[in-house]
Order: structure tokens, then sequence, then C-alpha cells
């Protein structure tokens, strides 16, 4: 049963926002198994249907509404609390998508980091410069719990990295990590149980 796959796969794979990437990698597999993924690229039809509509137009229109709130609930089952209470109001899986990229999407992290990398620098240019081990400590102490093994083995290792250098270490990770995320959950999503009964 895909139900059941997919509730494996939340264990692992549960929205907390720096993994979107991911996560919505994940989510477009499993939407995929139940034929509804098309909901994430596709907003909605208008409600409420014009009265003149035909019926093959009817059906197309309640089998949209019917695959997206099955989508929205796996969305919203599928994230942490916080991230649940800002979505659950809005009215599509389309939506809801369209904001997590807006907020999430692949590249923006890096961008943050880029940012924070880009005021270290302004601080060096007004004269009170932070120590080079300060502040990578300082960027460092901003990645998210997913990057614990990359931050150990880079402290145990006691690398010393340019800040650009460090950036760029982070996407490689992010990458690996992508990688290895997505072929887990492909070999759950695809050695699902057979639904058929095994003969006597």
């Amino acid at each position: 049963m895909v139900g059941s796959t997919f509730a494996k796969i939340l264990d692992k794979h549960c929205l907390e926002g720096h993994n979107f990437p991911s996560w919505y990698r994940n989510v477009k597999i499993l939407l995929t198994l139940e034929k509804i993924v098309y909901v994430l690229d596709k907003a909605p039809p208008h409600i409420p249907l014009d009265p003149s509509a035909t019926e093959d137009e009817r059906a197309k229109f309640d089998k949209h509404i019917e695959d997206d709130t099955q989508a929205k609930c796996y969305l919203l089952a599928s994230m942490n609390e916080e991230l649940q209470r800002q979505h659950e109001g809005m009215d599509s899986a389309f939506s809801i998508i369209l904001h997590l990229t807006e907020l999430y999407g692949e590249g923006t992290r890096n961008r943050r980091f880029s940012t924070m990398i880009g005021f270290i620098e302004q601080l060096e240019n007004l004269g009170t410069p932070l120590d080079g081990e300060l502040a990578q400590d300082f960027i460092l102490a901003s990645f998210s719990d997913s990057f614990s093994q990359f931050v150990m083995n880079y402290n145990m290792n006691k690398m010393d990295s340019t800040l650009s250098e460090l950036l760029n270490m982070l996407v490689t990770a992010e990458k690996t990590m992508m990688k290895e995320n997505v072929v887990g959950t492909s070999a759950v999503a695809y050695n699902k149980p057979s639904s058929s009964k095994s003969k006597p």
C-alpha cells in the first residue's frame, strides 16, 4: 500500500525547512505512485464551477479537487508542526509547494550563507574584522542539525578554510546528502510489499 510506504518515509524525511529539496523529491515519488503528482504543478480549477459546464468538465473538476485534497493532506502530514500551522490554511497543494519553493528552494540556503559571508566581509571593510576561526565558527553554528556530521568532521580535522571554500564544501556536502536521501526513498518506494495473495 502506498499509504504505508508514505508513512515509513515520513519517519525519516519530515520537512523541517532546510531539507526541502530532498523532501520535495521524495514527495513527488510518492505522489507519482498515487497518480496525483500533477496537482503540484497545476493550480486547481476555479470554484464554483460554471453552471454551463459539461458532464466531462464536472468530472475533471471533481477529480482535481479530490486529488488536490489528498495531496495537500500528504504534504501537511509530512511537515513539522510549525510548518503545518503556516500552511494548513492554504487552499491547494499547488499553493503550498509554491510558497515552500520561495522559502526553501534549491540554492536559497546557499544564498543565505553567501549573505552571511558578505556581512562578515563588510565588517572587515569597516575595520572591525572577525578573527578567521571565529568567522568559521559563526558560519558552522548556523548549520542545521542535518549537517552535524559535516561540522564534526570539519572540527576534528581542524580544517582551516576561507569562507568561500567553506561555502563550496557546504554545497558539496548538501548535494551528497540529497543523493543519499533520494536513493534511500526510492528503495523503500519500489520495494513495497505486493498486494497480491500468494498461492497455497
